[in-house]
Formats: structure tokens, sequence, C-alpha cells
């Protein structure tokens, strides 16, 4: 098993009450099973799901990259501003 630290923005953030958690996945994860673990926990997540941009350690990166023990995961919704 390894471990990815998440960090959550905007209103994943405000959906997941925390801006930061420690997850646990099986080694060589992909992200879009963190994507899916955090659904199971935040089902409000899923309807987002679509939208969201990964960033590991601080670069995007598809759906079907492969974490690393001690990664850190930006999970960014879509903003708009003005």
């Amino acid at each position: 098993m390894m471990k990815v630290r998440v960090k959550f923005f905007a209103n994943v953030r405000d959906i997941v009450g925390s801006d930061e958690k420690v997850v646990t996945l099986p080694v060589d994860a992909r992200a879009s099973a963190l994507l899916d673990e955090l659904v199971a926990e935040f089902p409000a997540i899923g309807e987002w799901k679509p939208h969201l941009r990964i960033a590991v350690n601080w670069e995007y990166v598809p759906p079907d990259h492969s974490l690393q023990d001690n990664d850190e995961v930006a999970i960014i919704p879509p903003v708009s501003g003005g």
C-alpha cells in the first residue's frame, strides 16, 4: 500500500470539509483510482468528476497517470472569475 497527500480546492474542498487528506491506495494505483476512492467516500464529488483536473507534484496529469508513494495530488475543479 502507498499513501498520497490530496489537496482540495474550491467546491471540492467544501464537499470534503477539508483542504487536505491522506489517502491510502494500492501500489501503482492510477489517478483515476484515487478519484474513484474519493467519489466512494464523498458521493457529491461524482457530479464534478468529469470536469476535475488532477495535478501530481505540481504538474497536470491524465487519469491514467501512475501514482507513487508520498505524491502530492491536487484535485482542481473548474473555476471562473472576472
